[in-house]
């Protein structure tokens, strides 16, 4: 089979790999989506001298298949896999992690969050979902209900997941309204969720076409920050009392303060983008505001599984969040596009 390398400095090769013959407690996924997240930038920017890995992740010398929005139908099971687990031909998301298995962590859904291995992340430092097949444990498997499209379970397989987990952190309800800054891919899937939990959403971003979609995805409000003082702006919005929650989607430490000054007293700021510094004066920015902040890394296979349930009963079409869909052979156009981060999201359909 082939799939899609990220070989540093914006570059990617499409390599051949054996086709993967699944071991005890593995199977065989094949994929029929597997997403472009954000945070693949990371590793297809990378200087060719750093490692393959993500910040904290054991690097992997060797080349290593990219995606880590895998969505599919399971081929083959190896020995030692229960029927509860996984079924050929079962309809799949995958959490894209693995652990020891064995922890608090791991029992509990949590695998990135393993303490006592080194974590593996399927399409960073283990292969990923831009190829065919996809070897996997049996234990990683997340079941996509029939009414959810492959490639909106992709969505779901990260980029949409993590904007739902963050929500759910927050404890988001129909009383707040809430300041998120960054309306890209995971920006923009927090809008649609937070809509569909009630809340009143003011959305940001500097991009035009961004803030378009998200009015078209429900936003009350946008704000242009290279336009206007976005504190000021968020502030005027609310009646002088500012955002009850504010989540932070962008990484970029101007945008990651203005969230924190943004939120009102004994409010809650989330952070969710990857990489990237912000600078915090705690006693004015913090303490004497009663603030609570909040970092949220993805979600675990239960709440992956809820946010699937959410969109199904709730009627949110993780679908429109896609601007391209592109098959393997182009990936070096799909991810020079997605690069500059201007557009919407997209996905390989396989």
């Amino acid at each position: 089979m082939q799939g899609v390398v990220f070989t540093g400095e914006r570059g990617l090769d499409l390599m051949t790999f054996p086709d993967p013959t699944p071991g005890p407690g593995e199977v065989v996924v094949e994929m029929k989506a597997s997403g472009m997240c954000g945070s693949d930038l990371h590793q297809y920017r990378r200087p060719k001298t750093q490692p393959r890995n993500a910040t904290g992740l054991p690097p992997n010398p060797n080349p290593t298949i990219a995606g880590h929005e895998p969505c599919g139908v399971v081929a083959a099971i190896g020995p030692d896999v229960l029927p509860t687990e996984a079924k050929v031909g079962q309809r799949v998301m995958v959490h894209h992690y693995q652990g020891c298995t064995q922890c608090g962590h791991c029992r509990s859904g949590w695998q990135q969050l393993c303490q006592n291995v080194p974590v593996k992340v399927y399409g960073n430092n283990a292969h990923g979902g831009h190829a065919k097949y996809l070897l996997v444990p049996a234990n990683t498997l997340v079941p996509l209900r029939e009414e959810l499209s492959f490639s909106a379970g992709a969505a779901i397989a990260c980029g949409s997941g993590t904007a739902y987990g963050a929500l759910r952190r927050m404890n988001i309800s129909g009383r707040d309204t809430i300041a998120i800054f960054g309306q890209g891919p995971v920006g923009l899937a927090g809008t649609q969720f937070a809509k569909a939990m009630g809340a009143r959403v003011i959305a940001l971003d500097i991009n035009p076409q961004r803030l378009e979609r998200a009015k078209q995805f429900g936003a009350d409000d946008v704000v242009d920050p290279g336009s206007n003082d976005p504190v000021e702006a968020i502030k005027d919005l609310t009646g002088g009392r500012y955002a009850d929650l504010t989540l932070d989607t962008s990484s970029n430490a101007e945008a990651r303060l203005n969230a924190i000054r943004a939120t009102k007293v004994w409010g809650t700021m989330c952070f969710v983008g990857e990489g990237g510094d912000v600078h915090i004066d705690v006693s004015p920015h913090l303490l004497r505001r009663q603030l609570t902040l909040l970092a949220s890394w993805t979600f675990s296979n239960i709440i992956q599984a809820e946010c699937a349930d959410f969109c199904v009963e709730r009627k949110v079409d993780p679908d429109r969040l896609f601007t391209h869909r592109w098959k393997l052979d182009q990936a070096e156009e799909a991810y020079k596009l997605f690069d500059q981060q201007s557009d919407g999201k997209g996905v390989f359909l396989i």
